[in-house]
């Protein structure tokens, strides 16, 4: 049994009781799950604990690991989960934003112009004392929890709408123990210097969202003042702060009906305008939160090869892929006590999650207050894509992400092995 570790993320020890195929995705477990995924030639178990390469003489008829398989991975770690060491934190620093995407779970609704200005949630902007509300939370919570250092994610909105409560929060949660910082934003404002000055404060990387080609994106991803495109302007930045080495960027490409047959283009326009080292770059299809958006996309054999497709070009261009994780919990939203994490809106408004951040029929509590009795947050505790809906079953959309994960380790394997095809 050849087994080669990659440890993923820290997660809470588990107990589990066989390993198999078909896990429904829909909602973020509070123990880490392992995947049992079939590859071209072999099998795949991706643990907390790193990824097997498993042959058929490994697994059943029905699909799970045989007695003495599961033993034997068992003693070599691939089961073992680590528990959080540091408090994760998300703060929206401004819920304001500058794009007017049709399809931001921020928003509350469609354009009913059909233009570029969705309503949106109410617009807040992070100010000092919230700051200090919210790091006095913080350091409560980490106490209770026993944890030393933080994680902590700025967001939106477009955090960037408030450089000042960026670098402030930055610099003063350097007191709570600092681990690593990054930034979810959609990368119109983020320029050389001001990347500096981030980094300076512990920023490590930033998370920016393509919406096709060139063409594609710049009728999708507008702003909101005017409706025109940001392809140049995002793809510019980031080439600057590339260059700057001192952040990294992570490259989301959202993939709907609107975009998907020019995402080959969009590739290679990455890479003719990037740094491809300096970059990962990862496919995600978008859900409708119930805002009216409609991702017409239908899971089929000829998505799922697109997908595979443009993964494989991507690494063969030099980007980083992030490797296949087990499902696992969030920090944030598995936990309904908020122990291990948070997401606070920019007015100290706590949220159980990123997507319902800064609405207040989804409020669970406040940093000044805490989080509310259990019993009053009944339905109002949602996980990471709770909300989201597609066309396709949970389980059709299951076996989707098994193929393309699964394809994606033997594409790894096969550059890793001299001489494999």
């Amino acid at each position: 049994m050849d087994v080669a570790v990659n440890v993923a993320n820290p997660v809470p020890n588990q107990s589990l009781a066989g390993t198999h195929t078909g896990q429904i995705v829909r909602r973020r477990p509070t123990e880490a799950v392992p995947r049992l995924l079939r590859g071209a030639r072999h099998w795949w178990l991706v643990g907390p604990g790193g990824t097997a390469k498993l042959t058929d003489a490994h697994v059943t008829a029905g699909r799970t690991l045989t007695t003495a398989a599961e033993r034997s991975l068992r003693a070599k770690g691939v089961f073992d989960s680590r528990p959080f060491r540091s408090y994760s934190l998300t703060v929206l620093t401004s819920s304001r934003c500058n794009l007017g995407c049709d399809y931001c779970f921020q928003n509350t609704a469609q354009d009913p112009d059909g233009g570029s200005r969705p309503p949106r949630i109410a617009s807040v902007r992070l100010n000092s004392a919230t700051v200090t509300d919210i790091l006095d939370f913080t350091r409560r919570r980490m106490a209770d929890a026993g944890m030393e250092s933080l994680l902590l994610m700025l967001f939106g909105g477009e955090p960037l709408l408030n450089r000042r409560g960026c670098l402030e929060l930055l610099q003063r949660a350097q007191r709570l123990g600092l681990k690593r910082a990054s930034m979810t934003t959609n990368g119109t404002l983020l320029t050389a210097p001001l990347a500096v000055q981030l980094a300076d404060l512990g920023l490590q990387d930033v998370q920016v969202t393509f919406d096709g080609r060139r063409a594609d994106h710049d009728r999708i991803r507008v702003r909101r003042t005017d409706g025109h495109g940001t392809f140049d302007k995002i793809t510019d930045n980031l080439a600057a702060v590339g260059a700057t080495g001192r952040i990294r960027s992570d490259l989301r490409v959202n993939v709907t009906h609107e975009n998907h047959h020019g995402i080959d283009d969009l590739i290679e326009e990455l890479a003719g305008r990037l740094e491809p080292a300096t970059a990962s770059l990862a496919f995600r299809l978008v859900g409708d939160v119930g805002i009216g958006f409609s991702n017409r996309l239908v899971l089929s054999d000829v998505l799922t090869t697109s997908f595979i497709r443009w993964q494989t070009r991507a690494v063969e261009l030099g980007f980083a892929v992030s490797r296949p994780r087990p499902l696992i919990p969030c920090q944030a939203c598995s936990f309904e006590d908020g122990r291990y994490g948070a997401v606070v809106n920019a007015d100290g408004m706590l949220a159980s999650c990123w997507e319902t951040a800064g609405r207040p029929d989804w409020q669970v509590g406040t940093v000044r207050d805490g989080y509310r009795p259990r019993g009053e947050t009944a339905g109002k505790w949602v996980s990471c894509e709770d909300l989201h809906r597609y066309n396709d079953p949970d389980s059709a959309m299951n076996r989707f992400l098994d193929t393309v994960d699964a394809a994606l380790l033997d594409l790894l394997e096969s550059r890793r092995t001299p001489g494999a095809e």
